[in-house]
């Protein structure tokens, strides 16, 4: 049914706890399914020097949050804010039709704490 790449990461998840003082979070969750999935950021000159998530829900939610986070770490915010549900799909080596959405959730929440960081900024 999953991937090797997703029960990899879904296993031995990568980047995974809570960020103490994190620049950026964000939250999202499916109320069909029950998951729910926070991404922190730490940024630097525009770019996440590092990623952590916490995941709550399915051995696909926590596996694609797991990879984008690798995904990520070390792209400039341009470049993470281009990662697409579909890109996220294909690196954990494609999901069942009725776990996509998990693939969705994550990329939702990546671009919720990366849009989230850019209102911020705009303020100061």
């Amino acid at each position: 049914m999953y991937s090797k790449e997703l029960m990899e990461h879904f296993r031995k998840p990568r980047n995974q706890g809570r960020m103490e003082n994190p620049d950026a979070v964000g939250k999202g969750g499916n109320p069909v399914c029950g998951d729910v999935m926070y991404i922190y950021l730490k940024i630097e000159d525009d770019r996440i020097e590092d990623v952590k998530f916490e995941t709550f829900g399915c051995a696909a939610a926590i596996g694609t949050t797991s990879k984008i986070t690798e995904m990520v770490k070390g792209k400039t915010l341009d470049e993470a804010i281009e990662v697409t549900k579909k890109d996220v799909e294909e690196a954990v080596g494609g999901l069942p039709p009725v776990k996509r959405h998990c693939s969705n959730l994550s990329a939702s929440v990546l671009h919720k704490a990366i849009n989230k960081y850019r209102s911020e900024q705009a303020k100061t």
